[in-house]
């Protein structure tokens, strides 16, 4: 990188191209978002593995080298410890890096970086190195990938103070939140659902409605909330449209920002329906879930009608290929939760 380079010369935010109203895919959202934060401000670059030419192993990146040219979206080494090595320099002369970590499985190497540089160096200089820094990490299962192709790591990095944690379920929430992390100076962990990326929905708005660490309730429903991120999200979904056949209407809640967490809108939300099951990919010993039901017993104890309820995988390392599926939570594991929770009686 040239000494030029490193000596930015930001200007005040433009306004970028407006998202199309026809359906498109959450890889396809991504890639919109990301020449938009190109378009809007000079300082912005983004940089992986494959992310170049090839326009990234999702090609999600697709194009943006050839609009943008190769100073600003570039090849990286595969290296992750460089890659978040590197964005934590950039951004402390002036740039708004959004590296890319081809998968979360490959994030490990990265962790002394990502733990000890990007989420620790803006307390370190008592505010005086920015670190705007959004890491965009490929996550989750769904894909029957090969083994550290699929992970979920969001605990991991929700436990990490100064570290901002993310997860879109759908297009339009993809497009939305990358623009409000991209823009955010602080460092964001942008989790994308590999299994969502060809999901098709209109974008909508354009901007984001909600600041950062907002809740959205997907689902309205009046006997018991489903709390999930993600993927889960739509897992959720399903769950709820087969109770309703049975006259049980359940709220699903999308967390979206699992760091930080929206205990007012989960508290509300549990409080209403008096029940609550949480459904995450990772492991259950120590997953976010466990967190969640922390949360909910803190600030809507009195109101809970039943124990907090997890669905989540097993403890087990994350598996590969076919036997993925019994490892996920399915919507009979769900549906066998949301009837104890309904069934419970106290002593």
């Amino acid at each position: 990188m040239t000494e030029l380079a490193l000596r930015p010369d930001p200007e005040e935010r433009r306004e970028g191209p407006a998202a199309p109203p026809t359906p498109v895919s959450m890889q396809q959202a991504i890639n919109l978002a990301l020449a938009r934060a190109l378009e809007e401000d000079d300082t912005t670059l983004v940089f992986g593995e494959d992310v170049g030419p090839l326009g990234g192993v999702f090609r999600v990146t697709d194009g943006l080298q050839r609009r943008f040219g190769d100073h600003r979206v570039f090849d990286t080494p595969l290296a992750e410890s460089a890659i978040v090595g590197v964005a934590v320099g950039l951004a402390m002369n002036g740039w708004r890096p959004v590296p890319e970590l081809q998968f979360d499985g490959f994030a490990y190497p990265a962790v002394d970086q990502i733990v000890n540089q990007m989420a620790r160096m803006h307390y370190r200089t008592r505010g005086a190195a920015p670190m705007p820094i959004t890491l965009r990490l490929p996550s989750f299962g769904g894909i029957q990938a090969p083994e550290h192709h699929g992970e979920s790591l969001e605990a991991l990095f929700a436990h990490v103070p100064g570290l901002k944690v993310v997860v879109p379920a759908d297009p339009g929430e993809a497009y939305r939140l990358l623009l409000q992390s991209v823009r955010a100076d602080d460092p964001v962990v942008f989790m994308e659902p590999k299994a969502r990326y060809w999901d098709r929905a209109p974008i909508g708005a354009t901007e984001p409605a909600d600041p950062i660490g907002t809740a959205r309730v997907v689902r309205p429903g009046r006997h018991a909330t489903l709390i999930a991120w993600g993927s889960m999200v739509h897992r959720c979904l399903q769950v709820a449209e087969l109770a309703a056949e049975d006259g049980v209407h359940l709220e699903v809640l999308d967390l979206r920002w699992l760091k930080p967490i929206d205990t007012a809108t989960l508290a509300e939300s549990v409080r209403r329906t008096r029940r609550a099951v949480v459904v995450h990919e990772a492991p259950l010993t120590a997953g976010l879930g466990g967190e969640v039901a922390a949360l909910v017993g803190e600030h809507a104890f009195s109101s809970l009608a039943a124990p907090v309820e997890r669905v989540a995988g097993y403890d087990v390392p994350y598996p590969a290929g076919p036997l993925e599926r019994q490892y996920l939570p399915s919507v009979d594991r769900i549906l066998f939760a949301v009837q104890r929770t309904l069934e419970f009686q106290r002593a």
